[in-house]
Order: structure tokens, then sequence, then C-alpha cells
């Protein structure tokens, strides 16, 4: 028994539109290879299912682009005037807006402003306005986080000259040759400073001891 006729009409059922599109369109590309190669013809398929799924298929001799050309060429239907009309108003379009945005840039620093009427003056003042809040708003917070950082830095070097004095003051305990002198006034500003501490014990100090007093010497 061979096989009904199929009526041609639209499948209703997505399922099985799917898969006899699935099925057709596996035929044809693989009759337009067999035409390729049987007549040495060129052969280029464009395909969209219902659901924009692409699938195209040409003769390995040849191009889509040139198959179009050729299109072009024997029905004078000219395939890309649309896209190139669509394509120069959108340009012309990007024109007008880059225009616009370098005169609104120019009338911002205070040029050709002779064309403007006293409502364009007013919204240009009050667009100025706003960018000098914005503007200044953020000067102020770079300025607090600058100080905020700065203050962080002096505690830090003011906890590190509390640690070396600590550290001084624990040598000195322990016999070191080093002191701290901190009330030290000659007219100006007090200032802490450093200065050498000689221990009794050392030998250096007992030879001066002793030449001295063989010496009869005073200090003035």
């Amino acid at each position: 028994m061979g096989r009904g006729k199929i009526e041609i009409k639209k499948i209703e059922n997505p399922t099985n539109r799917q898969v006899t599109y699935s099925k057709r369109r596996s035929g044809i590309m693989k009759k337009a290879r067999e035409l390729t190669v049987l007549c040495d013809a060129e052969v280029s398929i464009i395909m969209f299912s219902s659901t924009g799924k692409f699938s195209d298929y040409c003769s390995p001799s040849t191009d889509t682009k040139t198959m179009f050309d050729r299109y072009q060429r024997v029905t004078g239907i000219n395939l890309w005037s649309a896209q190139y009309e669509r394509m120069q108003n959108n340009l012309n379009h990007l024109k007008e807006i880059n225009h616009k945005l370098r005169r609104e840039i120019r009338q911002r620093m205070g040029e050709e402003l002779d064309g403007m009427d006293i409502k364009e003056l007013r919204g240009l003042e009050q667009n100025l306005d706003e960018a000098l809040k914005v503007v200044r708003n953020r000067k102020y917070h770079v300025i607090s986080t600058q100080t905020d950082t700065y203050k962080k830095k002096v505690k830090n070097s003011q906890e590190t000259h509390r640690n070396l004095l600590h550290q001084l003051e624990m040598k000195e305990d322990h016999g070191g040759v080093y002191g701290y002198v901190e009330d030290i006034d000659d007219g100006e500003e007090a200032h802490p400073m450093y200065s050498y501490r000689v221990q009794p014990n050392q030998p250096n100090l007992q030879a001066i001891r002793s030449y001295a007093s063989h010496h009869d010497l005073r200090l003035a």
C-alpha cells in the first residue's frame, strides 16, 4: 500500500510542526548537495524556522554574497537599497545628536549664547547650578576621605613614636647610655629631644673624676 497524499496546510500542533520542519529541512539540504555534485550547479539556501532558528547551505564553489550579487544582476532588484537607506537615516540621526551635544558643551563653556532666548538661558543656568552642586559634593567627599586617611596616618605615627620612647626608657632602666629629655625650654617652643647620659659606673667617667680630683678642677 502506498502512502496517502498529504494535504499541504499549516500543521497546528507545534511539536508535529517542528518535527516535520526538521525532517524536510534535512531532505532539502541533501537535495541541494546532490544538485551541486551531480549537475555542477551553484545552490544557495537560507531558511528560518517558525522559532527563528537559522539554517543555510551554499555550494562550495561560491558564497552567499556572490549568489546575492548574481541574483541582483539577473533580476534587476537591489537587495541592499532599503538597508542602505536605513543606515543612511541612522547616520544622519547620529550626526544630529552629535551636533546638539557639541553645541551644548560649548554653551556650558559660555560660547554660542547669542541665539538663546530667556527660557533657554534659564534652563542652561539651572543645569550649570546642578552640575556645580554635584562637583562640590564630590570635592567635599574627596577632602573628607583624604582627611580621614591623614588622621589615621598621624595616629599610627604617634603610636610608633610612643613605642619608640617606651623602648628607649626600657634601655635606660637597664643601664643604657641614652636618655630622653623632655623639659627643654630656651625661650622658644619646647620640643622633646634625645641626649647622651653617661652612667656613673662607666670607666671613662671614673678616669675623668680621678683626673679632676688630682688637678683640682672645678666647673665655672
